[in-house]
């Protein structure tokens, strides 16, 4: 590559757009111009240092790249998808089952979008898992014997796959991100789900710059939209009457039913998410003979397939979310759910390490697939054919959110609620500040109060005229003093 010593370097331009600030470095070699963007000016400051330090000390620059021969980036010829590749290896082993399908279906739409062309291109369904269960999965990606589709999606996802590199070229990198957020439907992706997907291409850019793959992070320096915390939609809210029909529908079938209705319970009355309910244990109860009583959890076991886990077990072992490993949360467990759980206990016991909550026919775990096929059954018994179609409590984790509301609503205190669920308090009145309800009449009757409208004080008749407008002040009243009384209304 042709190199040369005659560099020029130009003050570092700052452009200033609605939502964000982005610093532009800027210099020629040879007389071809080349600039750098970056979302902070001590990003910016500290690249241009390298740059003219590099300068200072003799060292020759490249004329294709503009950067000098100590920073010439390592591996320039690397290419999207090996990079993705090599970023989802060095995150394995550290990462959670259900993290590591995450970053797979992230990665598998940013490689889509990252291709040159789509001449000769697979099946889409087939290319799309080839990448996300081998090419983004560690350990099926070493397997000997692959299945030739997979063989032949990945080698061509390989052959047309864009330099990594050009996720520093702004067009490509609005490509992607626009992209995300768009579903193969042609619909608009959850914006819980793009918000996710964005900061794993924001860490996989953070990883490429370590490599040398990239000069400095480009995400900062593209506008992106505003990230919200998803709320809950309150239609999707059960009422206790419907929460108590449908725990009925689900003992109602069989033997399978019977074993999930305290699962169910947990869910409503405890607002226990799925993943600590499987995993709770005999020594996690603290219960009386009947009342109230306390679940303490500590661990939880996600469901991600055992393709994700390292057992190759479909639920993985985990701690409480965001949670350090032993650390416990109190819950309550009020009367229903106190006699519920007792129940499950005197009839189906637990499993030799203490679970409560297994599947019928497997005492290793709980089949993701039987809980949603108990649970879609329940609600169809209890809303009837059009239980598709309704929001309320379409999903199991929509009991916790139940639990959840019901606790705000009936007047504990955020912090205590917070504590309860899992959440910090700021989070907790994002999320469920739609869900709190059941003071709008207090608040009206309050307000009528203080307008005290069947009393009307003779104040505001003199202010006013018979046509509405108002009578100018009259001596004496107190209202033609700045610094007077006020009238009282």
């Amino acid at each position: 590559m042709n190199t040369s010593f005659k560099v020029n370097f130009w003050k570092t331009q700052v452009y200033r757009g609605a939502r964000k600030t982005t610093h532009y470095v800027r210099w020629t070699v040879a007389g071809e111009a080349f600039k750098e963007p970056f979302g902070l000016a001590a990003q910016a400051e500290s690249f241009r240092s390298e740059l003219v330090a590099a300068a200072r000390k003799g060292e020759a620059f490249y004329v294709d790249s503009g950067l000098p021969v100590s920073m010439k980036r390592a591996e320039t010829t690397m290419s999207w998808y090996q990079l993705a590749c090599d970023y989802v290896d060095a995150k394995w082993p550290r990462s959670a089952a259900t993290t590591r399908r995450t970053v797979a279906e992230a990665l598998t739409a940013a490689t889509c979008l990252m291709f040159t062309n789509e001449r000769g291109m697979p099946d889409a369904v087939e290319l799309r898992a080839a990448l996300k269960r081998w090419a983004f999965n560690t350990n099926r990606r070493a397997e000997a014997n692959q299945p030739a589709w997979v063989n032949d999606a990945l080698r061509w996802a390989s052959n047309h796959s864009r330099p990594a590199s050009a996720l520093a070229d702004t067009d490509v990198l609005r490509q992607v991100i626009d992209g995300l957020a768009i579903r193969l439907d042609g619909g608009v992706r959850a914006t819980s789900v793009t918000s996710r997907w964005r900061k794993i291409l924001y860490n996989l850019a953070e990883y490429a710059v370590q490599r040398k793959v990239l000069i400095a992070n480009p995400l900062p320096t593209v506008k992106q939209p505003s990230q919200r915390v998803a709320q809950v939609d309150r239609r999707s809210v059960a009422n206790p009457t419907q929460a108590r029909d449908l725990l009925a529908a689900v003992a109602a079938q069989s033997n399978t039913g019977q074993r999930l209705e305290g699962y169910f319970g947990c869910l409503y009355y405890a607002g226990m998410r799925p993943e600590e309910t499987a995993e709770l244990r005999r020594d996690n109860l603290d219960l009386p003979e009947r009342g109230w009583g306390w679940i303490y959890l500590d661990a939880a076991k996600p469901h991600a397939g055992g393709e994700w886990t390292d057992t190759g077990n479909a639920r993985d072992d985990r701690p409480l979310k965001q949670r350090e490993i032993g650390e416990i949360r109190k819950v309550p467990s009020p009367p229903e759910l106190t006699a519920l759980l007792h129940q499950h206990l005197g009839t189906f016991g637990t499993t030799p390490d203490g679970r409560l909550f297994v599947g019928e026919r497997s005492a290793e775990h709980l089949p993701a697939f039987t809980v949603f096929r108990v649970w879609s059954r329940a609600r169809e018994a209890v809303f009837g054919a059009g239980a598709k179609r309704m929001l309320v409590a379409l999903r199991p984790y929509d009991l916790r959110h139940a639990c959840v509301s019901t606790w705000l609503n009936s007047g504990v205190p955020p912090t205590k609620v917070a504590a309860w669920a899992g959440h910090s308090v700021d989070v907790l009145l994002k999320i469920y500040a739609k869900c709190i309800d059941g003071d709008d009449e207090l608040y009206r009757a309050r307000i009528d109060a203080a307008l005290d409208r069947g009393h009307q004080p003779p104040e505001l008749g003199r202010a006013f005229g018979e046509n509405g407008r108002r009578e100018p002040p009259t001596a004496g009243d107190g209202r033609s003093d700045r610094n007077g009384p006020s009238p009282t209304f």
